[in-house]
């Protein structure tokens, strides 16, 4: 595999932002070549999952057939507190930063064991590890990205735990997804996504990204195929509905339509790809929202913070 974007993502600057597609292709070529931690976490019965934002997706992901408890940044000490089964806490934090120092203190000091999962091998959050245990410390690869674009972080953990192959998502975006004929998308700026029932865990993944890119200046929902037969699409509107999977026939005009096949063997890592990608795509049909106010956004976070945090996340 040609890795053109990871050299594209290792030499832009702030004035020449990639687009989140270019992202999702850097990813994919980075996992090509790197091999992803075992994540074992047996020892664990009944885990507490912690993570901010995409994070908590993640671990909710990861950790679906598990008998777990799921929380974020604002709900995780009251679990550990009045939850007496939990016997261990997963803090999943891409940069082990912000929150994550915080929620590893308290994990610790309330008697839980910690086990941190992330890209960062200098994380602040892994001070409070006790590196006794061949589970205290997952570190999986990434690649140099715009901040809050968390493209190779988080889907490297996703693939870690689905055994995607990248070469095969590699694959499928470049010589299906390309090849469809899409609308113009700058013509919108609402779009309804429909995904199938089994990847109903990555839908507020989705929706952040759209929130993150567009603010309010371009509209979303994302539902699975089952929830959009219930009251969801009262109210008309002139919105793009783009299926992935099953073929939209019901929601929307048939010209406000765009269908996306996905492989029989579609798993998280394909799904998240796939939903980056196009957003991606909406992205480069509208003005570049993100691109222009990214620094300010930064400036005001490491303030509120207390960090230091950086546009582009080397």
């Amino acid at each position: 595999m040609e890795k053109e974007n990871v050299k594209l993502l290792q030499s832009f600057t702030l004035e020449n932002l990639p687009d989140l597609d270019v992202a999702v292709l850097g990813a994919l070529e980075l996992f090509e070549e790197k091999l992803m931690p075992h994540l074992d976490v047996s020892q664990y019965k009944h885990p507490l999952v912690v993570g901010s934002g995409n994070a908590e997706v993640t671990g909710r992901i990861i950790f679906e057939d598990v008998d777990a408890v799921f929380a974020s940044e604002s709900t995780y000490e009251e679990k550990i507190r009045y939850i007496e089964t939990i016997d261990g806490v997963v803090l999943i934090s891409a940069s082990g930063e912000k929150h994550a120092p915080i929620i590893a203190n308290c994990s610790t000091k309330l008697g839980k064991h910690l086990t941190l999962i992330t890209n960062n091998e200098d994380a602040t959050a892994a001070e409070y590890l006790d590196n006794k245990h061949p589970f205290d410390k997952f570190v999986y690869p990434k690649n140099r990205e715009p901040y809050t674009y968390n493209t190779s972080t988080y889907m490297g953990m996703i693939l870690g735990h689905t055994k995607e192959n990248p070469k095969e998502i590699y694959d499928y975006l470049r010589s299906e997804v390309d090849n469809l004929e899409f609308p113009d998308f700058s013509g919108y700026d609402k779009f309804y996504f429909i995904i199938p029932p089994q990847f109903a865990g990555i839908k507020r993944m989705l929706q952040v990204k759209f929130i993150e890119l567009f603010g309010r200046k371009v509209a979303r929902d994302i539902e699975t195929s089952e929830y959009v037969k219930h009251a969801t699409t009262i109210v008309p509107s002139d919105e793009l509905f783009i299926s992935f999977g099953t073929e939209n026939k019901h929601w929307g005009e048939p010209k406000n339509r765009l269908h996306i096949p996905l492989p029989t063997d579609a798993n998280y890592g394909l799904m998240m790809a796939v939903g980056y990608y196009l957003i991606g795509k909406i992205q480069k049909a509208h003005p570049p929202y993100f691109k222009d106010h990214i620094a300010e956004y930064v400036a005001r976070a490491a303030e509120v913070f207390g960090q230091d945090i950086n546009p582009i996340v080397e």
